[in-house]
């Protein structure tokens, strides 16, 4: 079987933000591939990186924030050189992206109907009548009926999970090739989320859109994508199919990760936790990040490892990956 083209390659990927302590590196010099039509996870715990990696690919970071190296290809474009009026093009209508809190990024004082008719209008090439007139037929495809009364409310008016479902709508409006969702069920309740993330994949299927899911959540990864990227401090970790990753993780760390999201008493009656705290970003250690925390830590760990493979397009950043063989 032909392997789909890569729609989106993210090379040597660094993110800095300065500061009175120095400089806080989020992200650092990370891979990371999404091919036409395929679904893939980034996961990692709070302060992991995966969100920042997420609004840097889609040109939203926030200052003092900055992309210091690598290259953000996406179909034939580097968004690293593009300016903000280029970006602005890519975002609307190739690039859409569905935020973890919609109630930030929704206009307060503007009904929702005239938002997403807005999305219409300037990447969709409808006119303002056309547009007005397709609301209502967005609105109810998402779920939000009847359409001509919801597009008449404002976004303190809707319940969270009415709110994300407005920002899928406008983030799908004009069928872009890529959607970024940033932990899209956060503060949602187990039945909304199932909701959400069902609306999510019944879009990229309709629009043959490829999708880059942020989660903390390891079930919601493994059950939603294909293949996945773990993150800590800054770096990836592991990546390879999501199986394989999830059911029998090389990383300690993704070891970890997996054995707490199964909320399993452990022999103790306790609940499986990661030991320490992650590593202060802005004072980085020459060996491995995760050495401090890792209970299979050895002297090579004082060595930081690459990205050793560890099966078939799977690969880790541990020395015991070599063990494997």
């Amino acid at each position: 079987m032909t392997a789909a083209p890569r729609l989106l390659t993210v090379r040597g990927l660094r993110v800095e933000y300065p500061g009175e302590g120095g400089v806080l590196l989020a992200v650092r010099d990370i891979d990371l591939d999404v091919a036409v039509g395929e679904r893939v996870g980034l996961v990692g715990e709070s302060g992991s990186g995966k969100s920042t990696a997420a609004f840097a690919v889609a040109g939203l970071l926030r200052p003092p924030g900055q992309i210091t190296a690598g290259s953000i290809r996406f179909e034939d474009s580097d968004l690293v050189c593009l300016g903000e009026d280029d970006l602005n093009r890519v975002r609307g209508s190739r690039l859409g992206m569905v935020y973890q809190d919609p109630f930030t990024f929704l206009n307060p004082v503007m009904r929702v109907g005239d938002q997403i008719a807005e999305v219409l209008t300037a990447h969709g090439g409808m006119g303002r009548r056309e547009a007005r007139t397709s609301v209502e037929q967005v609105l109810e495809q998402i779920g939000l009926v009847p359409g001509h009364l919801m597009a008449r409310k404002y976004p303190h008016q809707l319940s969270g999970g009415q709110r994300q479902r407005v920002m899928i709508a406008m983030a799908t409006a004009v069928g872009p090739r890529l959607l970024i969702a940033d932990e899209p069920t956060t503060a949602l309740d187990s039945t909304v989320q199932s909701q959400i993330l069902r609306l999510l994949l019944k879009a990229v299927a309709e629009l043959g859109s490829s999708l880059l899911l942020i989660s903390h959540d390891l079930a919601i990864v493994r059950a939603t994508c294909q293949r996945v990227y773990v993150m800590y401090a800054g770096r990836i970790v592991e990546s390879g199919d999501c199986e394989l990753v999830f059911g029998s993780p090389r990383h300690p760390y993704t070891r970890a990760l997996v054995d707490a999201s199964r909320r399993v008493l452990d022999s103790r009656g306790r609940f499986p936790t990661i030991a320490g705290t992650p590593p202060d970003l802005r004072r980085p250690s020459a060996g491995c990040p995760f050495a401090a925390r890792c209970p299979r830590r050895f002297d090579r760990c004082g060595h930081e490892p690459p990205l050793l493979p560890a099966g078939v397009n799977w690969c880790a950043a541990c020395w015991l990956v070599e063990g494997w063989g």
